[in-house]
């Protein structure tokens, strides 16, 4: 950034942007439970007193970026799904498609344990109003596919966010978990894989759904 303040509007949305890239590479190298407010402002250059005028909390930055990488995978499995046929298709093409993205994984992880504190009421607002819109948008097309309807596909969706929220970090594990495991191939062998866990899971809801349309 070539200005020392922003004052106008596009230098206010530059700084924005730049704050949330930081977080965002940091979250993609460290993990988003070990990146703080300081690292962020230190990451941007900016002292943390200036990272809290546009946002209000370390919270609020991932919270945004949680809404963004949700936009983003309901385009591209929207994009994929239109050339899938049925719902074994379908299904692949939603868990593919999100465990492509580790840090929505990761930020999944944290939303409703974490994320969703220490923030205002309008940034979880916001947050909210954008996954439950990309959730019935991806599940419509998800239905339009499956044979569910618009609500059971909202619902598949759904069910594959808290899914990957619960794998990813299993999936993960610390340092001593993982020597833990290499030390001991039974507890390895609870260890999950995320993406044929994830797709196994959204198999038996995608057959189970139908059957609870009565209820």
């Amino acid at each position: 950034m070539t200005f020392l303040r922003a004052r106008r509007p596009e230098h206010k949305q530059q700084r924005r942007e730049a704050i949330l890239a930081a977080a965002s590479e940091l979250a993609r190298t460290s993990g988003v439970r070990n990146v703080s407010l300081g690292a962020v402002a230190e990451a941007v250059g900016l002292a943390k007193s200036n990272i809290v005028r546009y946002f209000g909390t370390r919270e609020e930055i991932y919270l945004e970026l949680a809404a963004e990488e949700w936009r983003q995978w309901a385009e591209t499995a929207t994009a994929r799904l239109r050339e899938a046929g049925g719902t074994t298709e379908a299904v692949t093409v939603v868990a593919e498609t999100l465990t492509d993205r580790p840090l929505l994984c990761d930020l999944l992880g944290h939303a409703s344990t974490s994320l969703e504190y220490n923030v205002s009421v309008s940034a979880i607002r916001t947050y909210k109003h954008t996954v439950l819109s990309a959730a019935a948008e991806l599940g419509a097309v998800v239905a339009g596919v499956t044979g569910l309807t618009d609500r059971e596909g909202m619902e598949l969706v759904a069910a594959a966010g808290a899914l990957a929220g619960m794998l990813y970090p299993a999936s993960h594990p610390s340092a001593a978990l993982a020597q833990a495991y290499a030390e001991d191939p039974e507890l390895a062998a609870a260890c999950p894989v995320l993406l044929p866990t994830l797709i196994r899971g959204l198999k038996a809801l995608a057959a189970g759904l139908p059957s609870l349309r009565d209820e």
